[in-house]
């Protein structure tokens, strides 16, 4: 679903363990991390679009997770130039997120990535909170960085955001 601006709906997912790490998968065939994501359908709830994710991408069920919480509203990030499609109509020049913070509640052997018939991932490892941010592909970690301080409140008690977070 791309908006009238030219943005791809989508969710995120930032799952995080019993031990305060997050999920961090590697691209098929790629050196590329991040963190779940995709598309949302037409008529599609964002909830569920993460649902769905969530069994595509890592294997997980709804009863694996808890929702912590979520992003006040969308996030937005623009594509490079090399990976905007103009043959495409509409045109999509980036994408509009909704984030997701979820719990791990089942054992960590319950991730499977190879539920989809083409898989996202093909190794994933644990990392510290803020690792992503820097890790990530640049034109996605302004989103990271915001994402992950709307959400950090939802797992560190006391957690203000600090002008040390900005750019």
């Amino acid at each position: 679903m791309i908006d009238s601006d030219g943005f791809r709906a989508n969710v995120g997912i930032v799952l995080i363990n019993p031990q305060g790490k997050l999920f961090w998968g590697r691209r098929v065939g790629m050196d590329a991390w991040q963190f779940p994501q995709g598309g949302i359908r037409k008529n599609e709830l964002p909830e569920k679009a993460m649902y769905r994710e969530l069994r595509e991408e890592v294997g997980l069920s709804p009863g694996d997770v808890e929702i912590m919480g979520c992003t006040q509203d969308w996030l937005r990030y623009w594509l490079p130039e090399r990976f905007i499609r103009y043959d495409t109509h509409p045109v999509c020049i980036g994408q509009k997120q909704i984030w997701y913070m979820l719990g791990l509640l089942a054992d960590e052997s319950h991730l499977d990535l190879q539920k989809s018939l083409k898989p996202e991932f093909d190794c994933w490892r644990w990392v510290d909170f803020w690792y992503p941010v820097s890790e990530v592909v640049a034109f996605k970690r302004d989103v990271y960085m915001e994402a992950l301080k709307q959400l950090a409140p939802f797992i560190l008690p006391g957690f203000q955001i600090s002008s040390r977070f900005y750019r």
